[in-house]
């Protein structure tokens, strides 16, 4: 498959769920940009969930816009610039601020308290 029928075919897609969703655009990037945050941080779990989750968005929200300015010019009919940030800023606004409160939605990190053995643990247990 070629870049210039890629692009037809996520134009032909995008297309499609404007249609059947009867959402704006502009909704619908918010929406995307959200769904793949949240699905991405469901799937990795670690310390570095929220930024992996971002980094996600941000490489789809380019890439979908690339494949709109590859579609733009098979039809001889691109967009100005402003329109294409302004895709990028609507997808990635929320994953964004997210991002930054990130910091306070992870949970506070509890210390375990070690397992102690020896005379300790003996006089532990016989006071029980």
């Amino acid at each position: 498959m070629t870049l210039i029928e890629l692009a037809s075919l996520f134009e032909e897609r995008k297309l499609w769920i404007v249609t059947a969703s009867g959402l704006d655009k502009d909704a619908l990037h918010i929406y995307f940009g959200m769904a793949l945050f949240l699905a991405v941080r469901l799937v990795w779990r670690g310390p570095r969930g929220w930024l992996v989750a971002w980094l996600a968005v941000i490489a789809m929200a380019c890439g979908g816009e690339w494949l709109d300015l590859t579609a733009e010019a098979r039809h001889a009919a691109i967009q100005p610039d402003a329109a294409h940030w302004h895709d990028i800023w609507n997808t990635c606004f929320w994953p964004t601020v997210i991002l930054l409160l990130s910091r306070w939605l992870q949970p506070a990190r509890r210390e375990v308290p070690a397992l102690t053995s020896g005379e300790g643990a003996e006089r532990r247990f016989e006071q029980a």
